[in-house]
This record gives C-alpha cells, sequence and structure tokens, in this order.
C-alpha cells in the first residue's frame, strides 16, 4: 500500500475510529463490549484504575527527573484486570530505581485509539500504550511505531520466542512493531451437566453442534425456555465460521471479500438453528453479558465466547463447566483478539521503555503473573513451559484449551480499513439475524460496501 504522510493517515484513522461511536466496541473483530477482558466480556465501570488520571496532559510522554526517568504507559484495563495491572506496574517500579513507569487507563479500545490519534497530533503520546490487535496496522502504517525487532535482538530474544498464533498483528512492513499483552480467542463453552443428562457428546463439527443445539432446546407453552447455542452480537464469530468453511474475510490482494458461498454457508447455518429455536441471538446491547447470564442460569446450553470469560464464569456457575474448541466446518480456525503492546516512536525515552517492554514480556513478574491472575492467554514459549502456567493448566484444563486452540489461529481480517468495513459487516449481521433479510443479497451489498471502503 502507498504510505501517506503522518498528518494525512492520522486524519484517516481518526474519521474510522468515529465510525465506532455507534459500535459498542472492538474486541476480536468488533464486539458488543469494548473493554479489556477479551471479546465480550462482562462490562466493567469505565474509572480509571491506574496511577495517573487519563487527560492527555496528565498522561504525555515522560521525561527524566534526576537519575529516573519516567514512562507514561495507556491502557484499557478497568476492574479487576486494571487491578491486577497496578500491582504489575508498581513490582515493576519496586524492582527497577531507575525507570517509574506511570500507568493510565484511558477507557475501552476504541477510547484508547482515539485518544492516541489526539496525543500524537498533540505531541503528547504515551511512551507505551496498549492497542487491540486490530487497530495496530493502522498506526504501523502511519509510521508512529517504533520498530522492536533490534531491540528484541539487543535482548537476545525474537519473534520466534512468542506463540505463533498471536504474533499475526504484530509485524508489518517487515518491522515488528507490536508485542503481545492481554490476548484471547474465542471458544465453545459448555454446560456438561445438560449434555450428559441427555447422554450427548462434546460436539467438534457444524453437523454434530447442530444436532446437539438441537436435542437441548427445551419448549414450555409453545415458547423456548432453553436454547442450544448462543453467543454475543460480534463479528468474531461470523468471522470464525467463515475461514472454518474455507474462507477468508478478505481477499490476499485486499481488494474484495475473501469468500463466495461460505458466507452464505454461514448464515444459513446460524440461522436454521435460530429458526428451531436451537440458537439464541441476543441484542446487541450489552449482549455479552445478555448470554453469560443465560449460561449461568442454565438457560442455554452451549456458549461462543471469549476466553477472556472463562474465570468469572468458573466461579459462577452451579453445574460441571467444560470448554472445548469451536467445531470445525471443512478445516478448524479461530481468529484472535485482545490487546497487544507498542512504543511510540515519538517517545524520547525509548530505552527505559524498553526495559519496561522487556521485563513485561519476559519476567515472571511481569506479564506471566498478569495472566495467571486474569485468565489471559500466555504468549511466549517461556511462559507457556514455567512451573506457574503448567501448575494452573493442571489445577483448570478449562484454560488450556483455549491455548492448545491457538494452532488454529488465523486472523484474516487484517486491513487498515477494517474498523470501516467493521461497521458495513456489523450492519449486514444485523438485516439478516434481526430482520430476516435475504441472505445472498445482503451478502452481495456488503461485498460492494467493502470494496468501496478497501479502494480507498
Amino acid at each position: 500500500m502507498k504510505k501517506m504522510a503522518m498528518g494525512g493517515k492520522l486524519g484517516m484513522m481518526m474519521s474510522a475510529t468515529m465510525l465506532l461511536g455507534v459500535l459498542a466496541g472492538c474486541g476480536g473483530g468488533g464486539n458488543a463490549n469494548n473493554q479489556a477482558g477479551g471479546s465480550a466480556t462482562p462490562s466493567q465501570s469505565p474509572s480509571a484504575t491506574a496511577s495517573e488520571s487519563a487527560s492527555p496532559e496528565a498522561s504525555g510522554s515522560g521525561s527524566g527527573t534526576g537519575s529516573k526517568t519516567t514512562v507514561q504507559f495507556w491502557h484499557s484495563l478497568s476492574g479487576k484486570n486494571g487491578e491486577y495491572m497496578d500491582q504489575l506496574i508498581k513490582r515493576f517500579n519496586d524492582s527497577h530505581p531507575n525507570v517509574e513507569v506511570v500507568g493510565t487507563f484511558q477507557g475501552g479500545y476504541d477510547e484508547t485509539v482515539t485518544k492516541l490519534q489526539q496525543g500524537l497530533a498533540s505531541n503528547t503520546a504515551p511512551d507505551v500504550s496498549m492497542l487491540e490487535r486490530a487497530y495496530v496496522q493502522m498506526f504501523a502504517d502511519s509510521d508512529v511505531l517504533e520498530d522492536l525487532t533490534p531491540y528484541l535482538a539487543s535482548s537476545g530474544l525474537s519473534a520466534d520466542d512468542f506463540t505463533a498464533g498471536l504474533m499475526g498483528h504484530s509485524i508489518f512492513d517487515d518491522k515488528l512493531v507490536a508485542l503481545p499483552l492481554n490476548r484471547s480467542t474465542p471458544i465453545l463453552h459448555i454446560n456438561k451437566t445438560l449434555l450428559d443428562e441427555k447422554g450427548l457428546s462434546v460436539p467438534t463439527t457444524w453437523e454434530e453442534l447442530k444436532k446437539t443445539a438441537n436435542a437441548l432446546v427445551v419448549k414450555e407453552n409453545g415458547q423456548v425456555s432453553r436454547y442450544g447455542l448462543t453467543m454475543p452480537y460480534d463479528t468474531w464469530y461470523p468471522l470464525a465460521m467463515i475461514t472454518q468453511a474455507g474462507g477468508k474475510f478478505f481477499n490476499d490482494e485486499g481488494t474484495s471479500v475473501g469468500y463466495a458461498d461460505e458466507g452464505v454457508k454461514t448464515f444459513q447455518y446460524l440461522k436454521d438453528l435460530q429458526n428451531t429455536g436451537a440458537l439464541y441471538y441476543p441484542p446487541a446491547k450489552d449482549s455479552g453479558n445478555i448470554v453469560n447470564n443465560m449460561f449461568i442460569d442454565g438457560k442455554v446450553a452451549m456458549m461462543f465466547q471469549s476466553t477472556g470469560s472463562i474465570g468469572g464464569l468458573a466461579g459462577s456457575v452451579k453445574f460441571d463447566y467444560a470448554t472445548a474448541f469451536l467445531p470445525k466446518d471443512v478445516q478448524n480456525a479461530t481468529p484472535t483478539g485482545g490487546g497487544n503492546v507498542v512504543m511510540l516512536s515519538t517517545s524520547k525515552n525509548k530505552d527505559a521503555a524498553w526495559e519496561f517492554l522487556n521485563w513485561l514480556e519476559t519476567d515472571p513478574q511481569g506479564a506471566q503473573a498478569f495472566i495467571v491472575q486474569s485468565g489471559y492467554l500466555p504468549f511466549t514459549k517461556a511462559m507457556t513451559e514455567s512451573k506457574e502456567i503448567q501448575d494452573l493448566w493442571a489445577k483448570e484444563p478449562n484454560r488450556k484449551v483455549a491455548y492448545d486452540q491457538l494452532q488454529y489461529a488465523v486472523d484474516t481480517n487484517k486491513s487498515v480499513h477494517w474498523p470501516e468495513v467493521m461497521k458495513e459487516f456489523f450492519s449486514a449481521i444485523e438485516a439478516i439475524m434481526y430482520d430476516n433479510k435475504d441472505i445472498p443479497s445482503t451478502l452481495d451489498g456488503f461485498k460492494k460496501s467493502a470494496e468501496q471502503i478497501l479502494a480507498q
């Protein structure tokens, strides 16, 4: 893609992000929850949980104070995960007398993107920032992210030290500009008690899923009182299913969608389940909480949902709870979601910023401890082989399922235009799932809109 001047590209990014104001967020592909807890995890109040207020003035580029260098770090973690991040930052500061990291909660993923754009325009951007992985390419294309390759090399590291399935939004134009942090993936959550009562096995294919979901439906007085399957209002799950059916969201040239019959097949499958009462497709607003609560209450037997929901669900359910890979069609496939971490090329404290990033990514007291607390995915080979993670998986095998599924991780919606295309895809989802519009013609209209956007 031909590069634009930084100012022009930043303006384009600002416009793209403003389009998302009418949506609830962008987690896996785009989702009904914009907090950094994976896609569609229970929402949390957007109160600042870090060390400083979220104003750009308080959060601009850090500077040296005496012998101590201040590193500004913006993130999107609130609630319990925000507390875990505060603890992580304190551990770093307590063990690094020459560097002080100031962590600042900037709101949800979209809010963080908007404030980062504003900070870059006003020269008040931080040294380090969390970025939802689908937004990394926009900033990389604007040449505002530092290439981390030489920093990794100086620390004896390389991209090969990281889990391959979580690196799909890290390298652009041969520059490694982002590293994983709070990463997640969708999986199948199962009320094993209900399946066992019916003598049903955990489904591994679309056909098995359809039979199992229909077998678990309960109707009373003509109304469905228990559904077989649900999922949040989100682009994540259609994205996964289109790829499972053999398609790609964007074609390799980035000029159009990369599927034909696979799109119709995906939505026809979902509509067939919806029409029999086997699928509950929730309203858009607060859909993550709605489906989670239905699952906890036993009103739905199976759920497509983020791995980031495991901790909350495990502590709330009163039944035998299990997780499994997303069922496959012609192949296994899963998208990824969550946040990466980047260094801004405008930082005046790059050595200190790397000292923090290196510790964050590699020290057992850095992100590894945070992951054990929060339930996000481990993202380095050393981390996954550590005693702490191995013990966690032995105690909570449901968490290991998501990591094992990463062998099938693929993100086919990579584009600087994804936020704009996502808005149109949401409109197509709504037309099909809520308004019962014709599937082929709706997807054809979406394809034409996507092509117009991609041609810009």
